[in-house]
């Protein structure tokens, strides 16, 4: 099992700045990918962005040139740097882990921090 614990959600003004942790523990050999999605009521939960153990990144399209996503492989944690906000960025924000051990592969995720770009 993996566990993940997601930090730095809150309230920001439209303009502002947030950066996002997640820290995993238990199991965390052979993780291949760790990323970001997020999900606003009513709506599907979406990639914001991942990063691949070897550094490779993908965003979605919505938040290019705003987010950064980050990865520190020895202390097992993906950050996400949020520059810019909008409130259409408001949203529940979920970590994501992918896992490949013998041939499987698992998906684990966080508990989800709300993020809140309001006046």
């Amino acid at each position: 099992q993996v566990q993940l614990v997601e930090s730095g959600g809150g309230l920001v003004q439209p303009g502002g700045s947030l950066r996002l942790s997640c820290a995993a523990s238990g199991s965390i050999s052979s993780i291949v990918a760790m990323g970001w999605y997020r999900q606003a009521p009513g709506e599907q939960r979406d990639l914001v962005a991942n990063i691949a153990q070897g550094g490779s990144t993908n965003y979605a399209d919505s938040v290019k040139g705003r987010f950064t996503i980050s990865r520190d492989n020895s202390k097992n944690t993906v950050y996400l740097q949020m520059n810019s906000l909008k409130p259409e960025d408001t949203a529940r924000y979920y970590c994501n882990v992918r896992r490949i051990r013998a041939g499987l592969t698992s998906t684990y995720w966080g508990q989800g921090t709300q993020v809140t770009v309001s006046s």
